[in-house]
């Protein structure tokens, strides 16, 4: 049997989702990343999410902890898993994995809904017609593409044996493609919960294996934000995006 628990965590809220949050209220075409999107910071806030995530994870009882962590290898989920576990004064293997990287936007990246509708008019109009969920820009992925990727982490760790629950930090839209292929959702369903409760910064997503099939038993609980007096923080990313 392999792992029978994945404990899904967002990044900490990161330079980036600042920005983009700004550039959209400005209405602003482009917006000002301060780097490839692999090598973003966290902010302040998320060091501090990351740092209240580590604190939770050090008061789980010792039959609730995670006993490997698997990351994303872009920075501001490697440095939420690293935080974590080092607060947390959990010595546990680290692995990263390049399937848990963040949805890549292609033509798109960097660009607002604005940006998008002023400089690829026929994009927009292709997405509008394909949808959110198969559409993909050219040189990125579509939401099921993601898809793909998902599954076959997912198949490794059903097929390991040393490890029974595992923590992965990683982006927003994977969180929620976990929960489409663990629950067996549809395109709508998994497309509406990214709309009316998108995965929050740093919040804790749980979902277990009875032995037969995946089941969710918790979902964005960041109880340990407040706790910790980290802010909560649900920015925009590519979940919630318009284009």
């Amino acid at each position: 049997m392999g792992v029978t628990e994945i404990l899904l965590v967002r990044h900490g809220e990161s330079a980036a989702n600042i920005a983009a949050s700004r550039a959209e209220a400005a209405g602003a075409e482009t917006i000002d990343v301060p780097a490839r999107d692999p090598d973003v910071q966290l902010s302040a806030a998320g060091q501090a999410q990351a740092e209240a995530l580590g604190a939770w994870l050090r008061d789980l009882p010792d039959d609730r902890r995670p006993d490997v962590v698997w990351s994303s290898p872009y920075r501001r989920a490697l440095d939420t898993a690293r935080t974590a576990l080092r607060v947390a004064d959990a010595d546990v293997p680290l692995r990263v994995d390049e399937r848990l990287r963040d949805r890549d936007l292609g033509i798109t990246d960097t660009l607002t809904t604005a940006g998008v509708l002023a400089r690829f008019p026929e994009e927009a109009e292709r997405r509008r017609w394909l949808g959110k969920f198969y559409h993909r820009p050219p040189g990125g992925e579509s939401w099921a593409d993601v898809a793909l990727r998902v599954r076959t982490v997912l198949a490794d760790l059903e097929r390991q044996s040393r490890h029974r629950r595992v923590l992965v930090t990683c982006h927003d839209v994977v969180v929620l493609v976990f929960r489409y292929v663990c629950e067996q959702l549809d395109e709508e369903r998994v497309l509406e919960i990214g709309r009316t409760e998108g995965v929050r910064n740093a919040s804790v997503t749980r979902l277990v294996h009875d032995g037969e099939d995946w089941h969710l038993a918790d979902y964005n609980l960041d109880a340990h934000l407040r706790q910790e007096h980290a802010p909560r923080t649900d920015e925009p990313s590519a979940v919630r995006e318009v284009r």
